[in-house]
């Protein structure tokens, strides 16, 4: 029984992250325009014509679904066993795109957030715990260190899903209608978005959830 509540479990947080990915494309089709005015861009108009921040905007959420979409695919057992060339290759460019795209692009974009010096101090933060747990990820899994690099990988997921969850709840605080001001809910949205998704992370690793990875990987390697 308690099996099949944690394969439960598994599938309906696939199918969650599955569902913010495609509204995550929904909401970064409309930039893909380049169009001064669109959306969250008219909060943006005093720093918009800072070069960095601008293409660091423009990267940080044109590359947003992909690094969601090859991260949960990491966390895949069957592509790990059946297609481990896949799992390896959608690691690379996860790896690639937090690392060089959008890992340093948020980085930028967190010194000029909104709600002043928390948000801002959070974002920086989340940028750069996001930039170290995915290198760590990286130079475990050349080393040949499976737990720790599925462990590191775990954290810089939960990372990367922030941005589903600073959405979900902003959105919870709009239907709820809580009595909140603007700028204190967004810093504190800041940083729930992350820590509670670390902290899960690391329930998670203190269970046997990445145990079910290791004889995996140690067959996959060779193929």
């Amino acid at each position: 029984m308690r099996q099949v509540i944690h394969t439960g479990l598994r599938w309906l947080a696939v199918l969650l992250i599955l569902w913010g990915s495609v509204l995550m494309i929904r909401l970064s089709l409309p930039y893909a325009a380049f169009y001064r005015y669109t959306d969250f861009l008219m909060t943006k108009q005093l720093v918009y014509a800072n070069h960095y921040w601008r293409f660091s905007f423009y990267v940080h959420v044109l590359l947003s679904s992909f690094v969601l979409i090859t991260g949960l695919l990491q966390f895949s057992r069957w592509l790990l066993l059946h297609r481990p060339r896949w799992h390896r290759l959608c690691g690379k460019i996860y790896v690639v795109i937090v690392l060089f795209f959008s890992g340093p692009a948020g980085l930028v974009m967190g010194f000029y957030a909104n709600a002043g010096f928390w948000a801002r101090l959070s974002f920086v933060i989340l940028a750069g715990l996001w930039l170290f747990f995915t290198a760590m990820a990286w130079l475990k899994i050349v080393k040949g260190r499976w737990q720790a690099h599925a462990t590191y990988m775990l954290y810089s997921y939960a990372l990367t899903l922030s941005a589903l969850s600073l959405r979900f709840y902003a959105l919870m605080i709009g239907m709820l209608h809580l009595p909140i001001h603007p700028r204190p809910a967004y810093i504190a949205i800041s940083w729930l978005s992350w820590t509670l998704n670390l902290l899960i992370a690391c329930l998670l690793v203190r269970t046997k959830f990445l145990q079910r990875y290791a004889p995996v990987e140690r067959t996959a390697v060779n193929k």
